[in-house]
């Protein structure tokens, strides 16, 4: 169906729009999940019309802290559903599980009219929207932040993830999590000098920009108190990736030296990487020339540490794959376990490299309840605490569109509206 572009939402189906109340979507729902919306976030409305990672991840966090979010999602839903395996016994992505708990869910096909309409109440209802569309892709539905959205809604904090952002030589170019880690200049510093760039092994500039995301939205809620209006949160996945390059970044503004790829080793502390013991793999962080020599003593060659090759990290750098040699056989002789503890005595940051499921079972990963497991949810928990204030309790990604019906009844929609846009194929 032709895309709305010119003609606001107010103006589509006038005769059914005067009863609609978007607003009324968040509380007499919400209310209807009782306990699970406590936090500082309690009683801001969040729309979540994104899809992937960096947008759901944003409006997860918010969740997490009390935010009421309501997720749309199209005829096909959002496509990390069926990333997989693994499948939960629903037959959802262990991925999709991971980024949407706490939502309720409407399924809305924004391609026809009614869609649309139904969009431009929630909007008009919400406090915060999250999305990641294409560039472009609202404003040619009638729903332009600058010119519709917030004359309407002044209160609206409208945050936009793109990849590129909407203007400048690549502006509304699409963007991917390793295609930005490649342009970026993430990639170029990862992995070994002599092998191809790697990627990081998690999308983490689709997790840096959802956090920057969050930060973002606080930001503006927080400046809402005191004037009143909501602005446009501005998100790039560029910039998220460009933050991140420290301190290789910070290095070449200095001297204009091209950083290398150097594996685990770290470009200006040594010995800071990972070593191989009897038994397993060690990372080791002797940072400053005191926890350098504190390790020598522990590793029986206490001479290394007034060493002058040595005993700054300026002549370690100058000598490391002397003295990392020099480590190396010493440390390929020792228990993992026992050298890690008995470096964390000395003060010498060390920890046996963990796989994943070994640092998720750790007894300090459960003192942070960093993995919660009870009988109705089983995830990883919210990982900023606060002293006064309580998180959400936790709730499993629901199934497409779970919450349509009830949310359309609480905006005013009558059955024979609903019955309608069933047949229109407007809610999926």
């Amino acid at each position: 169906m032709t895309h709305v572009d010119s003609v606001r939402p107010e103006q589509q189906h006038t005769q059914v729009s005067k009863r609609i109340d978007g607003r009324a979507a968040w509380p007499s729902v919400a209310s209807g999940v009782s306990g699970t919306f406590g936090g500082v976030l309690a009683g801001i409305r969040v729309l979540d019309l994104s899809r992937v990672l960096a947008g759901p991840y944003t409006a997860q966090m918010l969740s997490d802290h009390g935010a009421d979010v309501l997720k749309v999602e199209g005829p096909d839903g959002d496509e990390t559903r069926g990333w997989g395996p693994p499948f939960d016994d629903e037959g959802t992505s262990a991925y999709y599980r991971g980024l949407n708990r706490n939502k309720r869910n409407i399924s809305l096909d924004l391609r026809t009219d009614e869609g649309q309409e139904i969009l431009g109440h929630l909007l008009r209802g919400a406090d915060v929207v999250v999305e990641n569309f294409k560039a472009g892709t609202m404003a040619r539905w009638g729903f332009d932040y600058e010119s519709v959205l917030a004359p309407e809604n002044p209160r609206l904090v409208y945050c936009r993830i793109t990849g590129f952002g909407v203007d400048g030589p690549m502006g509304g170019a699409p963007g991917y999590d390793a295609v930005l880690q490649s342009f970026g200049g993430l990639m170029s510093v990862n992995g070994y000098q002599d092998r191809s760039p790697l990627r990081v092994g998690v999308p983490i500039v689709d997790l840096m920009a959802a956090n920057m995301a969050f930060s973002g939205i606080l930001l503006a809620v927080v400046e809402r108190f005191r004037s009143g209006l909501g602005q446009l949160v501005d998100i790039a996945l560029l910039d998220a990736v460009v933050s991140m390059l420290h301190p290789h970044s910070a290095n070449w503004i200095v001297d204009g030296s091209v950083p290398q790829r150097t594996g685990d080793l770290h470009p200006s502390v040594v010995p800071y990487q990972v070593f191989e013991t009897q038994d397993g793999e060690l990372f080791v962080s002797a940072a400053n020339d005191r926890q350098f020599r504190s390790m020598a003593a522990v590793l029986g060659v206490a001479e290394l540490g007034t060493d002058e090759r040595f005993s700054t990290n300026r002549g370690r750098s100058a000598h490391r794959e002397e003295l990392i040699s020099l480590l190396s056989g010493i440390i390929a002789t020792r228990s993992r376990d026992e050298l890690a503890v008995a470096l964390d005595a000395v003060g010498v940051p060390a920890s046996p490299v963990y796989t994943v499921d070994q640092a998720l079972r750790s007894p300090q990963v459960a003192h942070r309840k960093l993995l919660v497991e009870t009988d109705d949810y089983r995830g990883i928990g919210v990982p900023i605490a606060l002293s006064r204030s309580s998180t959400t309790v936790p709730v499993n990604a629901v199934p497409r569109g779970a919450n349509t019906i009830e949310t359309l009844a609480a905006m005013g929609y009558t059955e024979a509206d609903v019955t309608g846009f069933e047949q229109s194929g407007a809610i999926g």
